[in-house]
């Protein structure tokens, strides 16, 4: 009696489970569709960094009411998405996915700024959360012009699903309500310092 060889997973559907489960966990945390945001439509149409860093400064421009420190926040931005546009697009050509889940982080971003717009105290809270997350991708850039291994692949797609995640609990503090109460220590609450340490360990790993 035969019996049928067991299903593998491919490389793409393994993935896309991540990024899937990844979006599932954001729209729980924080009541927000990332595929369906309106930004999203917006960046969708992005086919370049600048694009992308012209949508997301008018979120900056819109949530920072002090035009004359614009300049911090792109200089937060700039590495962040140079990094996260070039590994998206390796995974792109590497597994195929769906969609990009560069422009997915780029939309929660966004939704973070907008959350965070009316919110007192929320500029230095976030400059501070940005900064760390802009060194973690500093120290990625030199690999983004490197052919990714398969290793270096996986790697990606758990330093993007990380960065979502401190993304959502960031706009979930916000959006409860909780944030002037503990905004200027946001980056040290245990939880979003957990996912900062994941982040940290696998940036190491890979630089």
């Amino acid at each position: 009696m035969s019996q049928s060889s067991p299903m593998t997973t491919t490389p793409t559907a393994h993935f896309q489970s991540i990024f899937d489960h990844a979006l599932k966990s954001y729209k729980n945390q924080t009541k927000s569709d990332l595929i369906t945001h309106p930004l999203a439509a917006k960046l969708q149409t992005c086919d370049s960094t600048t694009a992308v860093m012209a949508v997301l400064q008018t979120q900056v421009q819109e949530f920072n009411q002090s035009r004359d420190s614009d300049e911090k926040w792109n200089k937060w931005l700039s590495p962040t998405i140079n990094v996260l546009y070039a590994f998206s697009a390796t995974l792109g050509e590497s597994v195929g996915l769906v969609f990009s889940p560069a422009k997915v982080i780029f939309s929660g971003i966004g939704v973070l700024l907008l959350a965070a717009k009316d919110v007192n105290g929320s500029q230095e809270a976030l400059s501070n959360l940005f900064e760390r997350v802009e060194n973690f991708f500093k120290r990625l850039e030199t690999y983004t012009e490197v052919p990714p291994t398969a290793a270096m692949t996986d790697i990606i797609v758990k330093i993007m699903v990380e960065v979502l995640g401190i993304l959502a609990l960031a706009t979930k503090e916000i959006k409860q309500g909780l944030a002037k109460k503990y905004l200027k220590k946001l980056a040290g609450r245990t939880d979003i310092e957990d996912a900062l340490g994941r982040l940290d360990k696998l940036t190491h790993d890979e630089a």
